[in-house]
């Protein structure tokens, strides 16, 4: 027997992310970034959605994320981006087709040691090119080329890297160098396996770096509809993309407050005259964020009503005073939902500078936090 803990839901809807999937280019050409869950979207339904588009590549974040595509029947080329990390990971990874990602030499020797000729193990290499993160650097290509040379049960198909700052205007130097430093570096793996496939592009890159893409593009936070260049001068260059993500939750209860009652925790609001409230249930325990209290309005009957005092675990309150009159049962859209004319529903930048928090980070949390409904 499932429990649902939660009266507020999770809407994804999977046609605006295969639209989004395909203003990215073409299908084949795109590693969809599916990993945590795809960014609180549901992996499964994501990946099941991009594999009908054409997707024939996808990068998760774990063993176990790719492992549960397969169970599900999904065959496309899967990278899991933290690598192996375990012998159950490597076994794992080798029974279900997986192409392991290499980030160092005791890795590569976990992989050698699992191969063979007979049966050449495809594996991805993961150059750092100014992350500073997981990788091999510039200096380490001589010896990673001896190595692989002596490993003929090791096919390496695929070079990643990728970029830190490609969405911010003021770090334009970075990044040049840091592509010219990741050809430079795969020119060289290249030249010993002309057949190896080059991946650096993330959102940033693939929308506003075309000489970034090369031969595959992993967009993630932009397949879900952010603009990676949003409050930058760059920020045409993420346009036209759709929200995929939208929570809704009903109206518990609809009462009067007073002049001079508080409400809430701390009691940081009092009502500075007569005031009609609706309670919401949905609160930080579903990943709607307590930072944004009283900072945010909630959608009801496509318009806008302020969030007022502290948000609970699993409640908050709004002033529907302004509002045709509402009554308990009604739905109040947290992110998204229909707007009337004139207004427009909450989105996740605006939910993220609410709160003070990061975009990706709330699509992640809410999509936790509620049962999900889908919709195409």
């Amino acid at each position: 027997m499932s429990c649902t803990f939660t009266p507020s839901r999770c809407h994804i809807h999977l046609g605006a992310l295969v639209r989004n999937f395909s203003r990215m280019g073409r299908p084949d050409r795109l590693m969809p970034v599916i990993k945590s869950d795809a960014y609180g979207h549901g992996m499964t339904e994501v990946a099941h959605a991009l594999d009908a588009a054409g997707a024939r590549h996808f990068a998760v974040g774990t063993v176990a994320e790719g492992v549960c595509l397969r169970q599900d029947g999904l065959a496309q080329t899967i990278l899991p981006l933290l690598g192996c990390q375990s012998d159950d990971d490597w076994q794992q990874a080798g029974a279900c087709g997986l192409t392991p990602l290499i980030t160092g030499f005791d890795a590569l020797e976990k992989a050698a040691a699992l191969s063979t000729a007979a049966d050449p193990w495809h594996v991805a290499l993961k150059l750092d090119t100014g992350m500073s993160r997981l990788g091999f650097g510039a200096q380490d290509i001589p010896a990673l080329l001896e190595r692989l040379r002596a490993c003929p049960g090791l096919k390496p198909s695929l070079a990643v890297s990728h970029f830190p700052c490609a969405d911010m205007p003021e770090k334009e130097g970075f990044t040049r160098r840091q592509l010219e430093k990741f050809t430079a570096m795969t020119d060289s793996l290249r030249a010993a396996f002309p057949e190896l496939k080059r991946s650096l592009a993330n959102s940033a890159g693939t929308m506003g770096w075309p000489e970034s893409r090369f031969e595959l593009c992993r967009p993630g936070f932009s397949l879900y509809g952010g603009n990676p260049f949003l409050g930058t001068a760059w920020e045409a260059r993420g346009a036209g993309l759709e929200p995929v993500m939208a929570v809704s939750a009903p109206l518990l209860q609809v009462r009067r407050l007073h002049a001079g009652d508080g409400i809430s925790y701390g009691q940081l609001f009092v009502a500075p005259h007569d005031m009609t409230v609706a309670v919401v249930g949905a609160g930080y325990a579903t990943g709607y964020p307590r930072g944004a209290s009283g900072r945010i309005p909630v959608l009801v009957n496509g318009r806008r009503a302020p969030q007022l005092g502290r948000i609970c675990m699993g409640m908050c309150m709004i002033d529907v005073s302004h509002l045709p009159p509402v009554r308990p049962g009604d739905t109040a859209w947290l992110l998204g939902g229909p707007a009337a004319a004139g207004e427009r529903p909450v989105g996740i930048d605006e939910l993220a500078v609410a709160c003070g928090g990061f975009a990706y980070e709330l699509l992640c949390l809410l999509g936790q936090g509620s049962p999900r409904v889908y919709h195409k």
